[in-house]
């Protein structure tokens, strides 16, 4: 079956006014219990805002996909099937979901959220989705089992806790989110892999009925965070997503793409890179590893000077520049290790700029 352009559009308005018209019902109750996220060292706002805006992704997501599921097989058919794969990311993103409201609500440990967050990514490699192929970086191609599997779950927890940690100011978790969500709803479509397709979109909708709220809400009315319950589940399905896009044959069914990898790779570059960088950094400076401070790449732009529009600004169009540096790039043949050192070049020749200009503006 392949899949019509109607069934894009139905999936994305589905879940973007199931997201519109829920989120100023969880700002009211949040402001009616004071389920508030309060200013600390991490944050650059200055009043308590409704935390709970991310509760919204996953409900929005599954009345999403559900009901264009349904319009498109006309019912569950014989055609129609779940692999295990989509059981288990169901799963884990239930987990992490859960975990995040948790947090949200009552507060966890970070190291109580960082087992289960294992947990949930060890359900990956379980059911044989996972690494286990570099694609020719470094001249290597097929992997054994036991080094695709700790770097499978490694790189999980890595976007998960990226998305996490670059929820730091109005839009940018979230803009993020909808470019990579979109970016992978067309690869999938190109694929005519209908379930991710259905999927990548939907959350897509969902994130931008929030980035709205977030970004252009009023503070007292109808503001909102996405708080933990939202990044972490953002930061799973796409992790979930760029996983299985990497993939070839079997048990994905997808045909060999030598570019899969670098794909993915580059989509969630920028959110990985900048955690690396800040746990790097306090490593070296013996700094508690979770620890809240201002040393992300958010902070440091508007320690220039410049708003958090400003600065979402200039993050996005950092993304955007890797994005289309790295199509020439690979389009002009230059090999994989290559065009990821060269971004990594290209992220610390901009960090340097940055705090450049911090130092002559202090």
């Amino acid at each position: 079956m392949i899949i019509n352009n109607a069934y894009i559009i139905i999936a994305f308005a589905i879940s973007l006014i199931f997201s519109l018209i829920g989120t100023p019902l969880v700002v009211k109750l949040c402001n009616s219990r004071g389920l508030l996220d309060l200013p600390n060292a991490r944050k650059v706002h200055k009043h308590g805002i409704p935390r709970l805006g991310g509760t919204l992704f996953m409900p929005s997501l599954s009345v999403g996909v559900t009901i264009t599921l349904l319009i498109m097989y006309q019912g569950i058919q014989n055609d129609f099937k779940i692999g295990i794969s989509n059981v288990m990311m169901v799963t884990g993103a239930i987990m992490i979901y859960l975990i995040g409201i948790f947090d949200d609500l009552k507060g966890l440990k970070a190291t109580h959220k960082f087992i289960i967050q294992t947990i949930a990514a060890l359900l990956f490699p379980l059911c044989n989705l996972m690494i286990n192929d570099l694609h020719g970086l470094f001249g290597i191609h097929e992997i054994p089992i036991w080094v695709g599997y700790p770097l499978t779950v490694f790189i999980i927890l890595l976007i998960v806790n990226a998305m996490n940690l670059i929820d730091g100011i109005d839009g940018l978790a979230s803009g993020l989110a909808c470019l990579i969500l979109g970016s992978f709803a067309y690869l999938y479509y190109d694929l005519q892999a209908h379930l991710f397709c259905i999927i990548s979109i939907s959350l897509a909708g969902a994130t931008l009925a929030f980035f709205f709220f977030n970004m252009y809400g009023k503070v007292g009315r109808l503001k909102t965070f996405m708080g933990d319950s939202g990044s972490l589940f953002l930061g799973y399905v796409i992790a979930y997503l760029a996983i299985k896009y990497q993939m070839s044959n079997e048990p994905t069914g997808f045909p060999y793409r030598e570019e899969s990898l670098l794909i993915s790779f580059t989509l969630v570059f920028i959110p990985c890179i900048d955690v690396i960088r800040v746990a790097l950094w306090r490593k070296f400076n013996g700094k508690p590893m979770f620890a809240p401070d201002k040393t992300h790449l958010h902070h440091r732009i508007m320690q220039m000077g410049l708003d958090m529009h400003q600065t979402l600004a200039v993050i996005i169009t950092l993304f955007i520049s890797i994005c289309l540096i790295n199509y020439g790039l690979y389009g002009g043949g230059l090999e994989f290790h290559y065009i990821i050192g060269l971004d990594i070049a290209i992220y610390a020749l901009f960090i340097w700029i940055v705090g450049l200009l911090k130092t002559n503006i202090d």
